[in-house]
């Protein structure tokens, strides 16, 4: 089918447009890939068999050779024929194998036995081979431009207001943190995720007609292919260690989502901080030539607010009545899709971060304009240390005399001087230079910068 025949724009805009991307998600997030998992975990399952002595080791290879054969548009047409999924699988497992193999497929085992288990499996190995590889790239770049600039000045704002001196290092250290905690977090639940081999209900009614220990034998099958069983199942695996998986993804995305909107509004023109590097051939406006929107900045966070409230049904999915039902029957199979959302805007951040333009001109600048009102806070401080009864209200109204066109250093070094004879060079410097009031900026960032690359080296740097 043409790409642009697709209906969701992942398929015919996004991934798809990127092969080298697309190929690599498609080995864990696709239908064909959740097929290959399932059929995995259904020769995973023969060949404990045969080690339980259940069947013959014939039959285990006969099943995992059959089952390395089928192809998902097999399985789809069955389903046609059959009306049910895993059923379908089956049947296009026995339809290989031998007479002597054919009763021991899908033995013992329910449909979520298989469903559940693969997909544990392949969104564990999704996190190992896309997640946290994307996510880490955009953490060393963050790393890099952190260290790069950790001593260039810029304002600090709070409430889209201009605050105290900071770095710019210092503003990009806080998603170094941010994003280092979310990579672990990923990592922390994608290896809890669990699965399961205890049959309609949960307590491995049709396995213990033939095995003296089917809780024994359910580790065995999980544990070829890297799982392990929950302490307790029903017909599903708890839906807790997928919802905490999700979780972990959807609160990494809202960390980059953050540092996107932050890029995005330091491109403004009135703030022009940093900009977007531009191809030579690249547009930014349909009818304004001039124009360098923060495209790819606005993206990101586009993409975050069409799959951040997914979280909410990967919630309402914890709910099932009973030992099962079926509510999440549909629901449960987009969760890819927020993986997948959250692997191409990581892999967009990375990009554009690693040629993030800073404009220390700008920044400057932009200090500058509230250079005379950011010494009211160290004025404050000083005044109150060295005895003044009411120093915040001081300097409060020497604010407001200032906002009327006066200086409020002139009116400062006036009206306090019997308290600025008692100060330091140092101190009075700050008061006089508020580019020098950055307190440790520079040192926490190469703090933040230090501690986690230590934590994930060298496992992951």
């Amino acid at each position: 089918m043409d790409r642009f025949d697709s209906i969701s724009p992942l398929d015919f805009r996004y991934y798809a447009g990127n092969r080298e991307l697309f190929g690599s998600m498609n080995s864990y997030l696709s239908e064909a890939a959740f097929i290959r998992y399932q059929l995995l975990v259904e020769a995973k399952l023969v060949e404990a068999l045969a080690d339980f002595g259940v069947c013959k080791k014939e039959v285990s290879d006969d099943v995992a050779n059959a089952c390395s054969g089928i192809t998902a548009k097999e399985v789809y047409d069955e389903e046609e024929r059959v009306g049910h999924d895993v059923r379908a699988l089956v049947n296009c497992i026995r339809k290989r194998v031998s007479d002597e193999s054919k009763p021991f497929v899908h033995f013992s085992a329910t449909s979520s036995d298989i469903i559940c288990t693969a997909d544990a499996a392949r969104l564990r190995e999704a996190a190992k081979a896309l997640l946290l590889p994307q996510l880490m790239e955009l953490e060393k770049t963050l790393i890099c431009i952190a260290r790069r600039e950790k001593g260039t000045i810029q304002i600090g704002r709070t409430h889209g207001q201009h605050a105290e001196p900071i770095t710019f290092g210092f503003a990009i250290s806080e998603y170094v943190s941010r994003l280092g905690s979310r990579l672990l977090e990923i990592e922390k639940a994608a290896s809890g995720l669990r699965g399961k081999m205890s049959g309609a209900v949960g307590n491995y009614n049709a396995s213990s007609l033939f095995i003296d220990d089917p809780e024994k034998f359910e580790a065995a099958v999980l544990s070829k292919l890297g799982l392990s069983p929950s302490t307790h199942s029903t017909q599903i695996v708890e839906p807790e260690f997928v919802a905490d998986y999700m979780h972990a993804v959807v609160s990494a995305f809202s960390v980059i989502a953050n540092l996107a909107d932050d890029m995005r509004h330091l491109q403004r023109s009135e703030i022009a901080e940093v900009a977007e590097s531009f191809g030579q051939s690249q547009v930014g406006s349909s009818t304004m030539p001039h124009k360098r929107n923060p495209i790819n900045f606005e993206n990101v966070k586009s993409m975050w607010k069409a799959f951040m409230p997914r979280m909410t049904t990967v919630y309402l999915d914890q709910i099932s009545e009973h030992q099962r039902d079926l509510t999440n029957s549909a629901s449960s199979r987009f969760v890819t899709e927020l993986v997948a959302a959250l692997v191409l805007s990581a892999n967009r951040m990375n990009r554009i971060m690693s040629r993030l333009v800073v404009d220390k001109e700008s920044m400057k600048k932009n200090l500058d304009h509230s250079r005379g009102m950011i010494s009211a806070e160290p004025a404050y401080l000083l005044l109150a240390a060295y005895g003044h009864p009411d120093a915040h209200e001081f300097v409060r109204k020497l604010t407001l005399k200032a906002r009327n066109g006066k200086e409020f250093s002139e009116l400062f070094f006036s009206e306090a001087a019997p308290y600025v004879s008692k100060m330091s060079e140092m101190q009075v410097a700050i008061l006089k230079n508020p580019e020098l009031y950055i307190g440790i900026a520079s040192k926490k960032t190469e703090a933040v910068c230090d501690y986690w690359e230590n934590m994930f080296e060298p496992k992951h740097v």
